[in-house]
C-alpha cells in the first residue's frame, strides 16, 4: 500500500510515473484522466463552498456542496479524456506531439483503447448526470443551466465544429470554467442563491487557472502552428503571449486586494499574497527563454512555463482558500 501510495503521489505531483514502476489499477485512472490538474477544480470548488459558508445570510448545505464538489471533479476528468479523444480523433494527437511527450497519452501509451476511452466518458458522464439530478431536485433548474453552460464549453473545446481551442477562444472558455461557473456554480448549490459580488469574487482565482493554460499553450506554440491549432498564444505570438501570462499572475493579487479593499472579500484573504516571493521568482521565469534541455530530474519536457504558472496558482489559491476558511470562522472585512 505505501508503494502505492507513493505511486499516486508522484502522478499527482508530475502526470508521470517513473519507467522502473509498476502501474497499479489507480495509476492507470490517474494518468489516464491526467488528475494532477485536478487540484485547480477542487479549489474553485472550495473557494465557492466557503464563500458560502462565509456569507452572514446564507443557510449553506454542506451535503450539497460535497456533492458539487466531487460532480465538479468528475466532470473534469470527463474533460481531460474527452479532449485526449477529440484530439487523436481528429489527428493532433500523435507520438511526435507534445501530448504524447510530456505525459502518457491514454491510447498512445497503451494504456486504453479508444472504445474504453469512450466508454470511460460515457461512464464518469452518466454518474455526474445522477449527481445533477440530485442537485437539481434540490435547487432547480439554474443547476443543470451552470451544468450545461460548462459541458458545452468543456465539450467544444476541442470537438467539431466549434474547436474553440483552435479558434483562440479556448482560453476565455478555461476563465468562464473555473470562475464564473465553478466557483458561483457551488456557491449556488450550496446555498440556493445566485450573487453577484460571488461572480466578481471568482474572477482573481479564474485568471489565475487561464495563465496556467497560457503557460501551457506558449510552450506548444511550434507544433500548434505547424498543426494549424490557433491558440492565443498562437494569435499573440510569443512574447505578447508571456507578457499577457504575466499580467494575469499579477492580476490575481492585484484584484484580491482591491476586493478585500472594497469589502466584498475578508481581510483573511490576503493570506494569498504570501505567494509573492514565488509569484515573483515565476515572473523572472517568463522573462527569460525556455532552456534548451531540461533540468535535471524535470518530468513534464517539453513543456515549461506551464509548471511555473502552476506553481503560483498552487501556492496562491491554497492560501486563498486558508483564508476563505478562516474568513468563514472569524470574519474580518474592512
Amino acid at each position: 500500500m505505501a508503494s502505492a501510495l507513493r505511486n499516486w503521489g508522484e502522478i499527482i505531483r508530475t502526470q508521470n510515473l517513473s519507467s522502473d514502476k509498476a502501474i497499479d489499477p489507480v495509476s492507470r485512472w490517474l494518468l489516464i484522466t491526467r488528475a494532477s490538474v485536478f487540484p485547480m477544480t477542487i479549489i474553485s470548488s472550495l473557494i465557492g463552498g466557503l464563500l458560502a459558508a462565509g456569507a452572514p445570510d446564507a443557510d449553506a448545505n454542506l451535503l450539497l456542496f460535497a456533492l458539487a464538489l466531487v460532480g465538479l471533479v468528475i466532470a473534469h476528468a470527463a474533460n481531460n479524456m474527452i479532449n485526449d479523444y477529440f484530439d487523436l480523433e481528429g489527428g493532433v494527437d500523435s507520438a511526435d506531439y507534445v501530448r504524447a511527450q510530456y505525459a502518457p497519452h491514454p491510447v498512445l501509451s497503451g494504456m486504453i483503447s479508444k472504445q474504453g476511452l469512450l466508454a470511460a466518458i460515457a461512464l464518469v458522464n452518466l454518474i455526474d448526470l445522477a449527481i445533477l439530478l440530485v442537485l437539481a431536485q434540490a435547487r432547480g433548474p439554474a443547476v443543470v443551466v451552470f451544468a450545461l453552460l460548462g459541458l458545452f464549453i468543456s465539450v467544444f473545446y476541442v470537438a467539431p465544429p466549434l474547436k474553440l481551442k483552435h479558434r483562440g477562444l479556448g482560453e476565455p472558455g478555461v476563465f468562464v470554467v473555473w470562475g464564473p461557473l465553478m466557483i458561483g456554480g457551488t456557491y449556488y448549490v450550496t446555498t440556493g442563491r445566485v450573487e453577484p459580488w460571488v461572480m466578481l469574487a471568482s474572477v482573481p482565482y479564474a485568471l489565475l487557472v487561464t495563465s496556467v493554460l497560457m503557460g501551457k499553450h506558449v510552450d506548444k506554440i511550434e507544433a500548434d502552428t505547424a498543426k494549424g491549432i490557433r491558440t492565443l498564444p498562437v494569435i499573440l505570438g510569443r512574447e505578447r503571449a508571456l507578457a499577457l501570462t504575466r499580467a494575469l499572475l499579477i492580476s490575481f493579487f492585484v484584484g484580491v486586494g482591491a476586493m478585500v479593499a472594497l469589502g466584498v472579500l475578508g481581510v483573511w484573504t490576503l493570506l494569498s499574497f504570501l505567494a509573492i516571493p514565488r509569484l515573483r521568482k515565476v515572473l523572472r521565469v517568463f522573462h527569460k527563454p525556455k532552456p534548451d534541455a531540461p533540468p535535471k530530474n524535470y518530468p513534464l519536457w517539453p513543456l515549461w512555463y506551464v509548471s511555473w504558472a502552476f506553481v503560483v496558482t498552487r501556492s496562491a489559491g491554497s492560501l486563498f482558500v486558508i483564508g476563505l476558511l478562516l474568513d468563514a470562522i472569524v470574519p474580518i472585512r474592512f
